[in-house]
């Protein structure tokens, strides 16, 4: 049986055809795409899309159909060790690893300073990188307000509040908190193109906004905060520093405070990093189960509620894409061709994870241990 034989029989499972007419059919331009799978799996796949030996006008839908179909429980033993991973499926719930202060500092800015011109050029009015709330939304600046809205309304936020946001960003929710409900924020960041420009935006607006370059392990407030917000974080925090983070978070919180937790959420507990992800897009690092959630959380906080908007970040990666690609012509002198290759894989392979619900994303509702009920912290 010839490699190509062996991949289009693999990939019959998925209804995906080598040379196909469909969208999701994949066009296979160099014939050494099929060894270097073989060789490399996941990252070998990834990089040969990078280097124009395949292409898919619907990368999205591919991945999608190639997670439903579990292929790697229809291979035979001697098939899974020749092949290694998931033909096509990048498997970006295992998109972290470990993150210890050293490395942390190193790897954040590796994605988050690629280019401020990059985020805009895809991103929301507000440059905010998190998934979308599409509820009543009908554009990608809209289901953003609505997800900022959202948060706001569930922690009950009140003019006056102090508000700590770890894992900040250009402070999208930091300008929409403070802006519409008048709270005073502080937000940690390490990536300095974040922080320069989301200052200046802040400051612009003449908003009680500060951003602060410090890991979240070495912040020391003056006082508690009333609430702490995190959106998009514990993604880089890795299993090792769960209970740091929830303890650094329960120390920065007041006892009648507010946690608003929202991660990207995988259904088991694996560890394991996708090769190709933890090279071009983000290295190191875990997305978290519910068990190792709650496990890590146990000593400090109760769950007061938990909603999945999962389905919604699909919607938003989509959209994501359709604003890059509109507006490549702009930047790609500066980023060139492969790079563009590269970023789309990443954002519609990240969309066909979560079509297929191989990923998650989670807001928790937490409030310390022992403090009362707060009626704003259920879901809307």
């Amino acid at each position: 049986m010839t490699n190509e034989v062996f991949f289009q029989n693999l990939l019959s499972h998925a209804d995906v055809t080598i040379n196909g007419s469909r969208p999701w059919d994949i066009q296979v331009h160099d014939e050494r795409l099929y060894n270097r799978v073989l060789k490399d799996g996941s990252l070998g796949f990834g990089e040969s899309y990078m280097d124009g030996w395949w292409s898919c006008d619907a990368v999205d839908e591919m991945i999608n159909r190639v997670l439903h179909a579990r292929i790697d429980e229809k291979l035979d033993l001697s098939a899974k060790l020749a092949v290694g991973l998931k033909i096509g499926a990048s498997k970006v719930k295992h998109l972290f690893n470990r993150q210890s202060i050293d490395r942390v500092t190193k790897d954040v800015p590796f994605h988050y300073d690629l280019g401020n011109d990059l985020f805009e050029s895809m991103l929301d009015k507000r440059m905010t990188y998190t998934c979308g709330y599409w509820k009543n939304a009908t554009d990608l600046d809209s289901a953003q307000d609505a997800k900022l809205d959202l948060v706001c309304r569930k922690m009950g936020l009140k003019p006056g509040m102090r508000l700590l946001d770890i894992g900040c960003g250009w402070g999208s929710f930091m300008i929409y908190a403070a802006e519409n409900y008048g709270v005073i924020c502080d937000g940690l960041t390490l990536s300095k193109e974040q922080s320069a420009l989301g200052q200046q935006r802040a400051d612009d607006l003449n908003l009680p906004v500060k951003f602060i370059l410090k890991d979240y392990r070495l912040h020391e407030p003056e006082q508690p905060y009333d609430r702490v917000v995190s959106i998009g974080m514990m993604e880089h925090v890795g299993p090792e520093n769960y209970e740091q983070y929830f303890k650094s978070a329960y120390s920065y919180l007041a006892d009648d405070g507010i946690f608003l937790l929202h991660t990207i959420g995988s259904p088991n507990s694996k560890t394991e990093t996708d090769a190709w992800i933890n090279k071009y897009i983000f290295p190191n690092g875990v997305v978290p189960s519910m068990t190792q959630i709650g496990s890590a959380a146990e000593d400090y906080f109760n769950i007061e509620d938990v909603q999945n908007i999962g389905p919604d970040y699909d919607k938003t990666l989509m959209a994501w894409n359709d604003k890059f690609e509109q507006n490549w012509p702009q930047i790609s002198e500066k980023y060139g061709e492969k790079f563009y290759r590269m970023w789309r894989y990443y954002l519609l392979s990240c969309a066909g994870a979560f079509r297929c619900r191989d990923l998650n994303v989670w807001q928790f509702g937490l409030t310390k241990k022992g403090a009362e009920l707060p009626l704003c912290v259920r879901s809307n």
